[in-house]
């Protein structure tokens, strides 16, 4: 399986009225290291004629991060797709290496042109898998 990470720094915006990241911040996230991951390592044709598309989204709050402390973000995609969907884990460390949220999101992939759920075909997937 190919992981893939990216560092996230909170900004004030990103603070709720409790001094921490707020969920819906992490949701984005989630969302920003996946695209993240694809636009990384698909080639440009994929790129250019399907997009992925959650489904469901499981996450586990750890911990907090306040504003202009990092987290690094890790993601990766341990199983073969079923069909049009397959499960992406993630998980947010922060400097001394302890986890503050990981989760599982499911993603469809969607033909851009026509918006109709496609099945992941083996030379999608095999970037993700490491083959």
């Amino acid at each position: 399986m190919t992981r893939f990470a990216q560092g996230f720094t909170a900004s004030p915006a990103d603070i709720d009225e409790l001094g921490h990241v707020n969920n819906a911040v992490w949701v984005r996230w989630i969302q920003d290291i996946a695209v993240a991951h694809w636009d990384a390592i698909a080639p440009p044709e994929h790129r250019a004629t399907m997009v992925w598309v959650v489904t469901r989204h499981v996450i586990d709050y750890r911990g907090n991060l306040s504003v202009g402390e990092s987290v690094t973000g890790e993601t990766w995609v341990p199983e073969p797709p079923r069909g049009a969907r397959f499960d992406r884990h993630v998980r947010f460390v922060d400097a001394t290496g302890r986890t503050l949220v990981e989760g599982v999101t499911t993603w469809a992939l969607m033909d851009r042109a026509t918006g109709r759920l496609l099945r992941v075909r083996p030379e999608i997937a095999a970037p993700f898998m490491g083959e």
